[in-house]
């Protein structure tokens, strides 16, 4: 299990952070979703936890088989989706990701939030993150892949009309008002030998990007949320979830049922190593199988 913890700044208070992110994940999941891929919303609703008091529980489905790398289709069935479980007890949250047909493969993050540049080495109150495991994420100046690049989202060019903010500069976390910091402490585990360095690291580059990506966005969009009450910012979470399924769930592909499960023939080592992470594989020697479509396999039913 590889266990990193990421603080990420921003020029904003928790307070409106809390309006702030539940806008940014309804746009951005909106804005990446399409032709059959991206985030399906299957469950929104309050909850009360005994030790963080009310919250949300929100459950999605996400759909992003282009997204993987050439290695991993090898192995992995054409269509699929990971199943998000998130638990928002604002400032805490917790959220989980599972793959059902890899019972070896989970992710968990938590996440505190505090109004500060990120030097609180104990945020969790249980064990601290090792130094060698902690990464400051600036929003600023870090890279992110360019396809997700946008000026509009350049914080070196970002002014808000509605707070006078912006843009920031270089050595900004050090004495710029407002700051908070995202505290998000993930553990990834894939414990499949011969699989596990490569795929947790996969993860943990993505999961940087997504981090990088999602606070951006938050910030550069804050014109658009900044003033809405949380009542409002709910509706308006409402109404992208409606619009963002009905996007996940249009495909202008061939029926999915219609494709085979896998891309390519499976080899005894292959196989072997499947099995390993839980999965059965069918008899692709078997020419009594050669004209029946497989049924895709898919998992049972982002970071907040």
């Amino acid at each position: 299990m590889l266990i990193k913890e990421y603080r990420i700044c921003m020029p904003l208070t928790v307070e409106e952070y809390r309006i702030g992110q539940l806008y940014m994940i309804s746009k951005h999941s909106c804005e990446q979703s399409g032709g059959g891929e991206g985030v399906e919303v299957i469950k929104n609703e309050s909850d009360t936890h005994p030790q963080h008091g009310p919250g949300q529980l929100t459950e999605k489905r996400i759909y992003l088989n282009s997204k993987l790398p050439s290695w991993a289709k090898a192995f992995v069935p054409r269509l699929f989706y990971v199943t998000e479980k998130a638990w928002n007890f604002y400032p805490y949250t917790i959220t989980e990701y599972s793959v059902s047909f890899l019972p070896k493969f989970s992710i968990r993050i938590e996440t505190r939030f505090e109004n500060n540049n990120g030097n609180n080495d104990n945020v969790f109150e249980d064990t601290p993150t090792p130094a060698e495991n902690v990464s400051f994420l600036d929003i600023l100046s870090d890279p992110i892949p360019e396809k997700h690049y946008k000026e509009s989202e350049d914080l070196g060019h970002w002014q808000s009309s509605k707070t006078g903010r912006g843009p920031l500069e270089k050595g900004w976390r050090d004495d710029h008002k407002p700051i908070m910091c995202s505290y998000k402490r993930v553990q990834c585990s894939f414990e499949v030998y011969g699989f596990q360095t490569r795929t947790e690291e996969f993860i943990h580059k993505n999961i940087r990007d997504i981090l990088l990506v999602g606070h951006r966005q938050a910030v550069a969009w804050i014109d658009e949320w900044h003033g809405l009450n949380l009542e409002e910012v709910r509706e308006y979470e409402r109404a992208m979830q409606e619009k963002t399924n009905s996007k996940v769930k249009s495909n202008t592909g061939p029926p999915a049922a219609s494709r085979p499960a896998f891309s390519r023939s499976i080899s005894a080592t292959d196989e072997r190593s499947l099995k390993k992470m839980g999965v059965t594989t069918a008899a692709t020697s078997d020419p009594s199988l050669s004209s029946v479509p497989q049924s895709p396999m898919r998992l049972n039913s982002t970071p907040e």
